[in-house]
């Protein structure tokens, strides 16, 4: 799949049917997040193969592509085991790209050097999961904020470098700031952690900011404040986001764009309301269906499957199968044949199991990587076939 940078668009498939329909739309599958600004970041068919044992590869990232704008939010979703970190650290420069390429502001991205890496650094920065072990335990809020601040803006004297940390409290919303300065990890809360990992990323005053499930290890009652702060941090700077998750409801709220990954790969991608409200791949049916969300995320997924006329063993599996780490690992070390949801997935055949399907564009902005979307979605195939506006 190429990438079209200048247009915000990725590519899609060439006119191959899905199951008995005719020919979706061809072209370049638009990204909601483009209208937000520039392109910032350019990801082209990412891939990552981890060696295990002799003759045992797990091909973590399979032909991932992606776009991040500035001042817009894609979000990764999958579940564990899907490959959304390993798509972050290499975005990040932490790991390094089996094949692809990744393009920072038009220009191609060569980490060959210390001074390189320092510098692609201060553009781009990764706010890791657990802000429990990111930060030293032995040091102070003043140290995890002075060093980014020497290093990335050049500031020497104690002065500048006490205001510059005074001011990235302020705008994580740690304030007094005088009060957390001088405190350790220990003596922090965990969103209180986090908010120092979100200011010790901004301390080098980047462009692209990689969040990795920031919120998942923090109590329910202050993950809306802290993706509040992860927003206003967004517009305020600009930034160009990628918010990896495993909460579909959250990414439906936050993000323009949303990309599904299952077994390292892209299943469907779309802006964050279309495609939680009507998803077309089975597998973000499953995601979207066990979301527990107040709005009821999945309520227009049932209600399709009660009346579609699909028989309810078809539709069943979807809503009761399990989302385990062990479904996702495993698709990832099988051989790259056939469809990597096609253990789990009701409308699986032996062409499922015996040819992988490329992502096929529904939409000008929705695509779905499924043989069998007039089974799996039919309502939503029909009325983009025939030009209308799914909004029932």
């Amino acid at each position: 799949m190429s990438s079209d940078g200048a247009s915000g668009a990725l590519s899609g498939t060439t006119g191959a049917s899905i199951g008995g329909a005719a020919p979706v739309t061809n072209g370049p599958v638009q990204s909601a997040a483009a209208a937000r600004g520039p392109l910032a970041m350019e990801a082209v068919e990412l891939c990552k193969d981890f060696r295990i044992g002799r003759g045992q590869v797990v091909h973590a990232v399979r032909g991932v592509s992606l776009n991040l704008y500035r001042g817009g939010v894609v979000a990764l979703v999958g579940e564990s085991g899907s490959g959304k970190s390993t798509v972050a650290r290499m975005l990040a420069g932490q790991e390094r790209l089996t094949s692809g390429t990744v393009r920072l502001d038009g220009d191609l991205v060569h980490l060959s050097t210390r001074r390189a890496f320092r510098r692609y650094k201060s553009e781009v920065q990764l706010v890791f999961q657990d802000p429990f072990s990111s930060l030293n335990p032995v040091h102070t809020v003043r140290y995890h904020l002075e060093r980014p601040v020497r290093l990335h803006q050049g500031k020497a004297s104690k002065e500048e470098v006490q205001q510059e940390i005074k001011t990235l409290l302020k705008q994580v919303r740690l304030t007094p700031p005088d009060s957390f300065i001088g405190k350790f990890p220990h003596e922090l809360s965990g969103g209180q952690r986090q908010r120092v990992s979100f200011a010790r990323a901004l301390a080098a005053r980047p462009r692209v900011l990689l969040a990795d499930e920031p919120v998942s290890m923090l109590d329910v009652s202050i993950r809306l404040e802290m993706l509040s702060v992860l927003d206003d941090l967004r517009r305020r700077f600009q930034l160009a986001l990628l918010y990896i998750t495993h909460d579909i409801a959250s990414a439906r709220y936050f993000a323009d764009e949303i990309i599904v990954l299952y077994a390292g790969e892209v299943v469907e991608r779309g802006p964050a309301e279309e495609l939680t409200q009507h998803p077309a791949h089975p597998y973000t049916q499953l995601l979207v269906a066990s979301a527990p969300d107040p709005d009821h995320l999945g309520e227009s997924l049932l209600r399709s499957s009660r009346s579609d006329g699909r028989p309810a063993s078809a539709t069943a599996p979807i809503t009761a199968a399990p989302a385990t780490t062990t479904a996702a690992t495993t698709a990832a070390t099988a051989p790259t044949i056939g469809c990597p949801f096609s253990p789990r997935c009701p409308f699986a055949d032996d062409k499922c199991r015996n040819e992988a399907p490329a992502l096929h564009q529904v939409a000008a902005d929705r695509a779905a990587a499924c043989w069998h979307l007039d089974v799996a979605a039919p309502e939503l195939l029909a009325s983009r076939q025939g030009g209308g506006d799914f909004t029932s």
